[in-house]
């Protein structure tokens, strides 16, 4: 730079003298020659306006010059301009250079930063044409940004990433899209579904590849897929119904295995096809049931019958339900019978922990009142083989566990009165009541079978004082019949008098009555008399006592203790006479009294 502007002077330096030498060559040459004076100046003129041409080259050179700094400042401005606009920092110029590289330098920083502003207008441009893509298949809002601006590096990668967003949305969406529109076909196929509204048309119509996926749009395509479960769903309660239905009428109408297996061939296909075809046996089955429906109903009172008997129905409570008693056999008393079947069932069901408990203890009071009725039995002390052993630890265990599950019933029971605030009947009473009652029962069948065995007994030791008994000698003892039978015969022969029976009766029993009673003097209290008597026939009478205790020796008989309350007392044996003064002289070959 230094070397051209040197070149430069010297060149100006070298014009000058040349241009001094020229006029002081011209000069001579005018004096050599003699040229006028006027002739002089007119002919300098023309070499002054020679020199004029220089003033116009340095005119040009300023003009020049004060173009190169309006355009150094109009690059300036626009750069500055620029920089705003791109949000960049402003172009710092070097120093010591000339104008013609400075207007160079803001030139070329001019074009870059245009460049820049194109090329961000360009992406925005891009950008945006992407957006509205995305606003129309989205249904969103554009993306808040001055079209008329020139975006910042930092706005536009802000807008990149919304963008990428609406990308991600978009994929998501689609996928949404197909999985529901998978599912709203399956659906259709299973249904056979016709769609109805446009709306439900296009989403069936439009392919994978939609042009709306706004949310109002995968909105509507979920209530249709929603629309279709729900329908789905109904159609398969409505199948199952007319399934339980159908088996229920196979089931009373007692429908062949086979004719039930035809039904299978026609459960393959589409719901409305499965329904149609449950519907059409069902209505089979309904008009046959109406052809049978005696037959029909009496299966339902059975299994009526079946739920009061395990819901412990007494029946007063049985008798409330009239229909059951109603001859009239129709549909309407189908239903009501139905109704309270179900009914039934629904209340078995939430108490049948209750229930099962009750039938339990049933079950154990039946297992108890046959031990009851095997400890009566006599015959279970023969041939017994380790029986009664186990039947004595049989009824120990029935016994802990009976009474445990009385107590737990009772405390369930309590709850439960307590929850439902009323009483829980067992055969229309309280069950604590109920079991009350069984054991009460169950005493007074027992007195009553004492009674009637102390009674019977009575009955028969009364014909054997009146007419004698017949001993039960063992095989063994077979030897002896004719001892035996003389003595019988003693007994049973004409007794010359008597006694009342009930004096008889009376003197047997006590007799009988293990205590230290002094019969003769009892009997002279009783029947002073009998002092006036002759001393034979009162020894005949003692005699005809001590004969029927020698034949009732070694004999166990049980008699109702009258006098003194006792329950069962042992026969007395012969011995029990001898303490009598006039026992052991006395004769039994006659009978002195008909009183036994």
């Amino acid at each position: 730079m230094r070397i051209d502007k040197d070149g430069s002077e010297v060149l100006a330096v070298e014009s000058m003298a040349y241009l001094y030498k020229a006029l002081s060559f011209l000069q001579d040459l005018f004096e050599s020659v003699g040229i006028p004076e006027d002739q002089r100046l007119e002919r300098t003129e023309v070499v002054k306006v020679s020199i004029s041409l220089l003033d116009m080259i340095i005119a040009e050179e300023e003009n020049k010059k004060m173009r190169l700094l309006e355009s150094i400042a109009l690059h300036r401005k626009q750069l500055d301009s620029l920089c705003f606009e791109l949000n960049v920092e402003h172009f710092q110029e070097e120093e010591g250079i000339t104008m013609l590289q400075l207007e160079k330098d803001l030139g070329i920083q001019l074009e870059v930063r245009l460049k820049q502003k194109e090329d961000r207008k360009r992406e925005l441009k891009r950008l945006q044409e992407q957006d509205q893509a995305f606003c129309e298949l989205l249904h969103t809002t554009p993306y808040s940004m001055d079209r008329a601006s020139v975006p910042s590096l930092e706005e536009l990668d802000q807008f990149r990433c919304y963008l990428a967003r609406l990308a991600e949305t978009k994929a998501c969406r689609q996928e949404e899209f197909i999985s529901a529109k998978k599912q709203i076909l399956l659906l259709v196929e299973e249904l056979d579904y016709t769609p109805d509204t446009s709306v439900e048309k296009d989403v069936l119509c439009e392919d994978e590849d939609t042009s709306d996926l706004s949310l109002e749009k995968l909105a509507a395509l979920h209530d249709l897929l929603h629309q279709l479960e729900v329908l789905r769903a109904e159609n398969e309660i409505v199948c199952e119904d007319l399934h339980s239905q159908i088996q229920k009428l196979w089931d009373e109408l007692q429908v062949p295995y086979e004719e039930r297996e035809a039904l299978a061939t026609f459960m393959t296909g589409s719901i409305p096809k499965r329904r149609k075809a449950l519907q059409s046996e069902a209505d089979r089955l309904e008009e046959l049931k109406i052809q049978n429906l005696k037959k029909v109903i009496e299966a339902v009172r059975e299994e009526l019958a079946l739920y009061w008997e395990k819901c412990f129905y007494s029946q007063e409570q049985r008798e409330i339900f009239a229909p059951y008693y109603d001859e009239d056999y129709s549909e309407t008393l189908l239903q009501l019978h139905d109704a309270e079947v179900v009914q039934l069932k629904r209340y078995y069901e939430v108490h049948r922990e209750l229930f099962e408990g009750i039938e339990k203890w049933e079950e154990n009071w039946k297992l108890f009142l046959e031990f009851e009725r095997r400890a009566s039995d006599p015959s279970r002390f023969i041939n017994r083989g380790g029986n009664l052993l186990k039947e004595e630890k049989q009824r120990a265990r029935l016994q802990k566990t009976f009474l445990k599950l009385e107590e737990e019933l009772k405390a369930q029971i309590e709850l439960w009165e307590q929850e439902y605030s009323k009483a829980f009947v067992v055969n229309g009473q309280k069950f604590m009541e109920y079991v009350m009652e069984q054991w009460e029962m169950h005493r007074l069948e027992k007195e009553k079978a004492k009674q009637e065995r102390h009674l019977k007994k009575s009955q028969q030791i009364e014909v054997e004082m009146f007419y004698g008994s017949t001993p039960k000698i063992p095989s063994k003892r077979e030897g002896l019949g004719s001892k035996i039978t003389d003595t019988r015969s003693a007994i049973f022969s004409p007794r010359p008098f008597g006694l009342s029976s009930s004096l008889s009766t009376y003197i047997f029993l006590c007799l009988c009555i293990q205590t230290y009673i002094h019969l003769p003097t009892y009997l002279l209290s009783l029947f002073p008399s009998l002092k006036t008597k002759d001393s034979k026939n009162w020894k005949s009478m003692i005699s005809y006592i001590q004969g029927a205790f020698w034949k009732a020796e070694c004999r166990e008989v049980k008699v109702l203790d009258l006098e003194l309350g006792k329950t069962w007392v042992p026969f007395l044996p012969l011995t029990l006479f001898s303490c009598v003064t006039m026992g052991k002289s006395l004769s039994v070959s006659e009978p002195p009294f008909p009183c036994l």
